[in-house]
């Protein structure tokens, strides 16, 4: 379910119109998770890493309204939930496009995502399935790169305002401390740094306790 945007009485209406009129709206920053507590957790409960903090993306993205955001034809619509269209390898090196629908309670989530994951290891291709709706975030891991930055491959002429989340190699200090980098890419025409800075923020939250 989603909703229109009063876009005329939005205090961002010029900041909209200046940034969907370009070539590359989107804007973006690498920050550095602390992940200690996370990955520890999970172990504890003995759940996979991936999808431990792939559940706590999609709750810190529902939880802030801007991430709910999507442009179709001059408009923009809130979506009441946002899903993850995850890449997910294959024991060949290819990858596939998932769907995998958000849910609050971790144990359904765990459940959809250990199927959806076993259908892309057995299917062949990038899409295996339809993408009917814009009410997901890319997500990606690159557990093979500790990076500092990161980019994208886009098609300008494509309508995309959907964010572009991904996750390095997680790496351990002499001290213990566990940290991944998060790389977080957005439309600017939905949300400035300070939209930002709350979905890092609240993310790093969630991965604390």
């Amino acid at each position: 379910m989603k909703t229109v945007l009063d876009l005329e009485n939005w205090n961002r209406k010029e900041h909209f119109a200046h940034f969907k009129q370009m070539e590359e709206p989107f804007f973006g920053a690498t920050v550095e998770i602390d992940c200690t507590k996370a990955y520890q957790t999970a172990k504890e409960l003995k759940v996979s890493f991936f999808i431990y903090y792939l559940h706590k993306t999609l709750t810190a993205v529902n939880s802030i309204e801007n991430f709910k955001y999507r442009i179709s034809e001059d408009k923009i619509y809130i979506n009441d939930r946002v899903d993850a269209s995850a890449t997910i390898g294959r024991e060949d090196g290819t990858f596939g496009f998932s769907l995998i629908e958000y849910n609050t309670d971790f144990k359904v989530f765990e459940e959809t995502t250990l199927k959806e994951i076993e259908r892309i290891q057995n299917t062949t291709g990038l899409f295996t399935r339809s993408f009917d709706d814009d009410n997901v975030i890319h997500f990606s891991a690159i557990p093979w790169l500790n990076f500092t930055s990161l980019t994208h491959a886009r098609s300008f002429t494509y309508p995309d305002s959907c964010p572009k989340i991904s996750f390095g190699r997680m790496t351990t200090s002499e001290t213990g401390k566990k940290t991944m980098p998060m790389a977080v890419y957005v439309h600017h025409g939905l949300m400035d740094g300070l939209h930002l800075g709350q979905f890092v923020d609240y993310f790093q939250e969630l991965m604390n306790h």
